[in-house]
């Protein structure tokens, strides 16, 4: 069974965190999703995750009621409390997170500390990882043990 630790491994390095404060504005919130090809960003204030904004709460919340997104703050449309991962984390619990609330994003938080973003891009990039791993295992056992 991989961890959540495991699956963040897996991503490219350097790990680094896109997060923008609950202060800026969602114009800023958008630039920098287009800039790190991510369509979600946490919210963190002061070191402390105070929310999560995606691609869907801009186009929802400030799009289509016609706001202008240079003038509405993160905080009016972020997810406030999202749920979080720890690192120990099964990523087959984060899987089933995901399908039953209909997440795409978890941000992995440790000791109080943001360290990860896990999304359902990386569920799958893993379950195929470990699925190719399984199969190599079963070729090797037929091929051993044949005529």
């Amino acid at each position: 069974m991989t961890s959540v630790k495991a699956c963040l491994e897996q991503k490219p390095q350097p790990l680094s965190t896109v997060s923008v404060r609950p202060d800026d504005k969602v114009l800023a919130a958008l630039e920098l999703m287009r800039d790190k090809r991510v369509r979600a960003i946490l919210v963190i204030e002061s070191g402390k995750l105070e929310g999560i904004i995606t691609q869907g709460d801009c186009a929802i919340k400030v799009l289509l009621p016609g706001l202008d997104a240079k003038q509405v703050a993160v905080k009016e449309v972020m997810t406030t409390n999202p749920v979080t991962v720890k690192l120990q984390d099964p990523i087959e619990a984060c899987t089933g997170l995901m399908a039953s609330r209909n997440f795409r994003h978890l941000p992995v938080v440790e000791a109080g500390r943001v360290v990860g973003v896990i999304s359902i891009g990386d569920v799958v990039k893993d379950s195929i990882r470990q699925m190719g791993q399984q199969i190599g295992f079963l070729e090797t056992y037929i091929k051993g043990h044949g005529a």
